[in-house]
């Protein structure tokens, strides 16, 4: 399982004394305002900044780090992603999952059949949707229901899913 979660990105700087604009990753924004620090990561190295504080504007994160003081500096981060530990990350219902821990996980038929590993996950709104992908490269699209969705061990890295008619 991941250690670290991407809660966000850093996208622009706001304003002149240091505050970054970030892109959130996460369904409740106001999270952010729980964190006293976080980890900015890019292809090279793991960083951890303290956080000083935290504004919103529309559907952006507006925030201060401590020692990060003028524009400058704050185009710096530019890109960089922010990453908090497994241990900061919200609790989630029974039944609920990172997404992080579903992708790669075998995806299996009741029957016993691998039919992939879930390679992308998406919203519709409603439900969402697993992308399986097999062996071969074809993609199936499981809807994120009861009726299809029948056990999830995360712990064996493995789905049980009922293919319902029309699904493949």
């Amino acid at each position: 399982m991941q250690q670290f979660f991407e809660i966000g990105q850093i996208v622009n700087t706001f304003g002149i004394k240091g505050m970054v604009k970030v892109v959130p990753y996460t369904d409740d924004i106001t999270r952010f305002n729980d964190l006293e620090k976080v980890y900015l990561v890019n292809k090279k190295e793991k960083k951890e900044y303290l956080i000083e504080e935290v504004k919103y504007q529309k559907n952006m994160i507006l925030i201060k780090f401590k020692n990060v003081n003028s524009i400058e500096e704050a185009e710096n981060l530019r890109n960089l992603y922010i990453q908090i530990p497994r241990e900061n990350a919200i609790k989630l219902e029974e039944g609920s999952y990172y997404i992080a821990d579903l992708i790669g996980i075998n995806v299996f038929t009741e029957e016993g059949e691998n039919i992939g590993k879930i390679e992308d996950i998406y919203n519709t709104g409603s439900n969402d949707i697993y992308v399986v992908k097999d062996n071969l490269g074809k993609q199936i699209l499981l809807p994120a229901i009861k009726d299809v969705i029948k056990e999830i061990d995360l712990e064996k890295e493995k789905m049980i899913v009922h293919l319902i008619n029309g699904l493949i």
